[in-house]
């Protein structure tokens, strides 16, 4: 059992390879934070695949399309830090414009020094990396897993 620090800001995320635990940083990103809880909150997860997995980088999810072309809807300004991009790193997926994120996220499979203060780090996975490893890999995906469910850990 993960001993989980602030049950508020802890998201347990069951994929269609099992479970894994998230634990957020409301100090780097408070909005991105925020926004993720609110979408976490409407179930805005549940269901969606991860569409873009690149071998030894990151898996990427949260476009309701499935192609990475879409979102919520709400964009959210960029909360860079001098947080490193490491194995577990969940940061916010974005186009050109550094204020472009909105739903969809990444979760590093290894270190990426080049995402360093470009992209908003709002999470680190403390349990199921083992899990983030095995899904399917491509770009895009054949026969992509999903994200089943999201949940608070406080909830």
């Amino acid at each position: 059992m993960v001993d989980l620090k602030d049950p508020e800001n802890t998201l347990i995320m069951e994929t269609s390879k099992g479970t894994v635990t998230i634990e957020m940083r409301p100090d780097l990103a408070p909005n991105h934070v925020a926004r993720i809880k609110e979408l976490v909150e409407q179930e805005f997860y549940d269901g969606i695949i991860f569409h873009r997995v690149i071998d030894g980088f990151m898996a990427q999810t949260g476009c309701p399309h499935g192609t990475g072309t879409g979102g919520s809807g709400q964009n959210i300004k960029a909360e860079f830090s001098n947080e490193k991009h490491v194995r577990g790193t969940c940061s916010m997926a974005r186009a050109a414009s550094p204020d472009s994120a909105d739903s969809q996220f990444f979760i590093c499979f290894d270190t990426a020094p080049w995402l360093n203060s470009q992209y908003s780090v709002w999470g680190q996975v403390i349990d199921g990396m083992d899990v983030i490893d095995t899904i399917e890999k491509g770009e895009p995906v054949a026969n992509p897993d999903n994200i089943i469910s999201i949940r608070l850990a406080a909830s």
